[in-house]
């Protein structure tokens, strides 16, 4: 599975309360760090 999409995923996830930054996969945990940095901007 594409890991740009899977990075989308959990991204939505936690911004929804339903998963926290541990629980990603460290391999996913930087793109996904990147995703909720742009709700920030």
């Amino acid at each position: 599975m594409n890991t740009d999409y899977m990075a989308t995923v959990y991204a939505d996830l936690i911004r929804k309360g339903k998963k926290t930054l541990a629980q990603v996969p460290k391999s996913l945990q930087k793109k996904v760090k990147a995703l909720l940095a742009e709700d920030n901007k």
